[in-house]
């Protein structure tokens, strides 16, 4: 019997890079490039704490970079936005055209008859919402959300607008930060786990290598 069945759901959210699209490798690469000019060091410690901190946005990573490895000032908004607009550059049109995570297109296309369907991701909000209407998928979410706020906030409040019972809404994730986010708000949780990546969850969380197996 397929997941979703076991569950009388009300909505799923989604989280979006490793879970619809893709696209997890070019946001890995995005940060690397972003940071080059630093030497080999620094790039290898800016891409673990990405891996290591999937689902947390890019601005929360620019400001712990620039802190803790480069050890300088706090950046200014002006050199926010700066490598804001650079890194967006790198990765937008790559993410429009990576290919879907096995099953999530069906997956959503069904579901999205059934019940109401939506995002919640690291990705800036802006940004993301011409992602998903790039690839063709805005019919089918009722809501893109985004950063800046975090996934926690995120799912609060999609959950408190649309008035939904947290044990009845369904997060798929493929980092900690989505699995905290869900347990922060008491929904059900299924984690996408990339095969020949390291699981990044407790034991005993509900996994899958992709989700072709949660089309009926």
């Amino acid at each position: 019997m397929c997941m979703l069945d076991l569950i009388p759901l009300q909505a799923i959210i989604f989280d979006f890079d490793g879970v619809v699209a893709e696209s997890g490798e070019i946001k890995t690469q995005a940060f690397a490039e972003l940071y080059r000019a630093y030497g080999d060091a620094v790039v290898t410690e800016v891409v673990q704490y990405h891996t290591q901190n999937g689902g947390l946005s890019r601005y929360n990573k620019f400001r712990y970079y620039q802190q803790h490895l480069l050890n300088k000032p706090p950046l200014t908004p002006e050199e926010e936005k700066e490598l804001d607009r650079r890194f967006s550059e790198l990765v937008v049109e790559a993410v429009i055209a990576a290919d879907a995570v096995a099953g999530a297109t069906e997956l959503i296309r069904q579901q999205a008859e059934r019940i109401p369907l939506f995002v919640a991701s690291g990705t800036p909000e802006i940004e993301l919402k011409v992602i998903v209407e790039r690839r063709g998928l805005s019919p089918y979410f009722k809501q893109v959300r985004g950063a800046p706020k975090p996934k926690k906030t995120l799912i609060a409040e999609i959950l408190a607008e649309h008035n939904l019972k947290p044990e009845s809404v369904l997060m798929i994730g493929d980092a900690m930060a989505d699995y905290e986010g869900a347990q922060a708000n008491g929904t059900a949780f299924l984690g996408r786990v990339k095969p020949g990546d390291e699981n990044p969850f407790p034991p005993g969380t509900h996994v899958v290598p992709d989700l072709s197996t949660l089309v009926t």
